[in-house]
């Protein structure tokens, strides 16, 4: 009997040297049975903070705790062969100090088996993101919209308009020159998006913001149609499967009601299975 060899997964410096190369893909997911159903075609995955609203029905990210996070990356893991795991730090758990950012995110590590953290910002974190390199943990940045930061941006409005705009690209150096091995730039006008791509090293990953940038990622809940009150500009729906999933359940429903589910063909007797 043959034995499959595992296969070798992507590392940080795999896709930073994708800059160039190709575009990038990658989509956030928060199960074993769907990172198994996307692995091959990804080149990361990430375990977003989002899991917070778009799998326990929070009104924002700042609810979700270390201990969620852990879970859902753990879950991911169990599905990954390919694609490299990158599991988000949420609110709280890195903004205090770098040392405490290092205790959080040697804990991720050590607990999901990711092969990289992100967090949220941009030049304030840049000596958080150098702290936590320094000391071989892998980083990838986020700037522009930072979901975290939505009360004091005073909603999920677009980053990066007008005189606004050097202080993104500011934040793009800083990561960069912080170490970081590749940046999500959310929610920022194409133009810039494209100006940032080229002005630096490591890769952008955007979303909501151009198609030149290095790659690309989505909520894999939001471009399946999971959410059909949910539609910002950004997502493209590849599917409608939130329609299918209510059609379905009442059909399931229809038919206990009139008893023809379970049907003879779903149910046992006693000679056998």
């Amino acid at each position: 009997m043959s034995v499959s060899k595992k296969t070798k997964s992507l590392t940080p410096p795999d896709i930073t040297e994708l800059k160039g190369e190709r575009p990038i893909v990658s989509l956030a997911a928060y199960t074993t049975p769907v990172a198994r159903m996307i692995d091959e075609h990804m080149d990361f995955v990430l375990v977003g903070d989002s899991v917070g609203m778009v799998m326990h029905g929070m009104p924002s990210t700042l609810g979700v705790t270390m201990d969620m996070m852990i879970m859902h990356g753990k879950a991911v893991r169990r599905g990954l062969q390919k694609a490299l795991l990158v599991v988000d730090m949420p609110f709280g758990s890195y903004e205090q100090s770098p040392q405490q950012a290092f205790e959080n995110a040697s804990r991720l590590l050590r607990e999901t088996e990711c092969g990289a953290v992100k967090l949220e910002g941009g030049q304030a974190m840049a000596e958080t993101i150098h702290y936590l390199t320094q000391r071989s943990i892998p980083v990838m940045a986020h700037i522009g919209l930072t979901p975290q930061a939505v009360n004091i941006f005073g909603g999920y409005k677009t980053q990066g308009r007008q005189e606004d705009a050097n202080r993104i690209i500011a934040d793009a150096d800083a990561v960069q020159k912080a170490g970081a091995f590749s940046v999500v730039c959310e929610k920022i006008p194409d133009p810039l998006a494209r100006k940032i791509t080229r002005q630096i090293e490591i890769p952008t990953i955007g979303i909501g913001a151009s198609a030149d940038c290095d790659g690309q990622i989505l909520v894999m809940d939001d471009m399946l149609g999971m959410f059909t009150d949910f539609k910002p500009k950004f997502v493209k729906r590849y599917g409608s499967l939130g329609e299918q999933v209510a059609y379905i359940a009442e059909t399931y429903a229809k038919e206990v009601r009139e008893r023809s589910f379970p049907a003879p063909e779903h149910v046992y007797d006693y000679a056998g299975d």
